[in-house]
């Protein structure tokens, strides 16, 4: 009886012996180290009971500081750029949203902290060099594939779409930093010239005096790739919202006050300002921000919530706006996305018009919603196979990170663990009848959403981990 009892109490860690081995890059050939992760990544693997669970969290977490970091320090000043994966370039936005998992574990990690203080002074440099640029080069003498794209390209610009969440990212980043660690050394008079300057931008795109001075337009077959309007878009009546050309997937928008990204606007002019009043500095900025903050949310509310043509879901949240009563109703899976705005900062789960929004959203009413034989989540126009039925990961992580219901986050987990055609990787898209057939192999946000997501899952609902993601439903067919 002794021997059979020292047996069950040692099959948890014989379990654990056959875990599959990792696919992350030899220690030797990551880019940068941080002991917190490697801590936080060991302690989150021993309650996670699923082997494949516990792998793909294990590539996953850590993916952005093994592969994508560059980091170097010039007199003692940190400086960060981060890659996307597979492209090398750094976007505003991917980079903010690849280290926010780290954030937390920064005030025990100097190391990791400077990491993060060098890529909110790069991102500082390049909002200076262009507010209205999505992705930079790290070099200013790198000549890209969009250089004659008909725009005022700035040398050392990748790509120069305007996208009102590539600013508010920044802004989420260094917020979220100064709260976690404290540190104010990145927040200097550089810094502060940056903020003045992204809301500055941010009200010349309400375009309430004016088509204001960005337009865009590409030689190209993709039409999403392009603008209309002679590159300044569709038309649109003033709300008091702000104009973002280009979504947060660097698709055109059709009508330009996309409601994710205003919501998630109103989040971050407002902890701003926060932060100004904390750091005593620009007090006319810190209201400037809060009165835009005020008149965007109130237009959101008056213009972006509608009732849906079907007449099943209520008052909902469109996805975009013209001002003229015209809507778009799908969502997108890429963040902000309208399945993400809690996560995001606004509002809550519980709220009616969200829940509301989020059963549209995960329902055959949104175009981009899709079941299949392998899963079930959003994907996006984005991609030319979109109508075909490929799902992002980052959408069914989001979707776990916007739940309390455990059965519905263990399903997503199940799904995505299932689904990375045996790499142990998120991509940014697979098929929803085949896991294996996927787009992007290497594409870190998608990697550090699904380690956040396991992060927060092991914090607040563990026993999802702890039972095991394979005990969770099969997903629905498209039958």
């Amino acid at each position: 009886m002794k021997t059979a009892l020292a047996l069950l109490l040692a099959l948890p860690l014989m379990l654990r012996a056959q875990d599959p081995p990792t696919t992350r890059p030899p220690a030797d050939e990551r880019r940068f180290h941080s002991e917190a992760v490697e801590a936080l990544i060991e302690k989150v693997k021993a309650d996670i009971a699923d082997p494949e669970t516990a792998r793909t969290f294990g590539n996953c977490f850590p993916n952005t500081i093994d592969t994508t970091v560059f980091y170097s320090e010039e007199n003692g000043v940190p400086d960060t750029y981060i890659i996307t994966g597979d492209i090398d370039a750094m976007w505003l936005r991917d980079s903010s949203a690849q280290v926010n998992h780290y954030i937390p574990l920064a005030k025990d990690d100097d190391k990791l902290a400077r990491m993060i203080e060098g890529l909110i002074r790069r991102q500082t440099r390049y909002i200076l060099k262009d507010p209205y640029a999505n992705a930079f080069y790290r070099e200013d003498d790198k000549v890209g594939e969009w250089q004659r794209d008909l725009t005022d390209m700035q040398p050392g610009v990748h790509e120069r779409k305007w996208e009102l969440d590539s600013l508010t990212y920044c802004i989420r980043l260094a917020w979220k930093y100064w709260k976690a660690t404290g540190d104010t050394a990145p927040f200097d008079e550089t810094w502060l010239e940056a903020m003045q300057l992204a809301v500055d931008t941010m009200i010349v795109q309400q375009r309430k005096e004016g088509k204001g001075p960005y337009h865009f337009m590409r030689k190209t077959e993709w039409q999403t790739d392009t603008v209309p309007g002679a590159g300044y878009g569709n038309p649109w009546r003033p709300t008091g919202m702000i104009c973002s050309t280009f979504r947060n997937s660097d698709d055109a928008a059709l009508y330009l006050f996309n409601i994710p990204e205003n919501l998630m606007a109103v989040v971050n002019l407002r902890r701003l300002a926060e932060m100004l009043d904390a750091l005593h500095r620009k007090p006319a900025l810190a209201r400037t921000a809060r009165e835009l903050a005020d008149e965007v949310e109130a237009a959101v509310k008056e213009h972006g919530i509608m009732e849906h043509p079907s007449e099943t879901h209520g008052e909902i949240y469109a996805y975009e706006v013209d001002g003229f009563g015209n809507a778009l109703f799908i969502d997108d899976a890429g963040l902000p996305s309208l399945v993400a705005v809690p996560y995001l900062g606004y509002g809550s789960i519980d709220d009616p018009v969200y829940q509301r929004t989020r059963a549209f959203a995960l329902s055959d009413d949104n175009p981009y919603f899709f079941k299949g034989t392998a899963a079930e989540g959003t994907g996006s126009p984005h991609l030319a196979r979109a109508g075909d039925g490929l799902i992002w990961p980052m959408g069914i992580s989001s979707r776990a990170l916007t739940t309390d219901d455990e059965a519905e986050i263990a399903k997503c987990i199940k799904m995505l663990v299932e689904n990375t055609g045996g790499t142990g990787f998120m991509h940014e898209g697979f098929y929803k009848d085949d896991g294996s057939n996927y787009t992007r192999p290497w594409f870190a946000w998608s990697n550090s959403l699904f380690g956040e997501m396991i992060h927060d899952t092991w914090q607040h609902h563990r026993t999802v981990l702890t039972a095991g993601s394979s005990d969770a439903s099969q997903p629905e067919t498209g039958k």
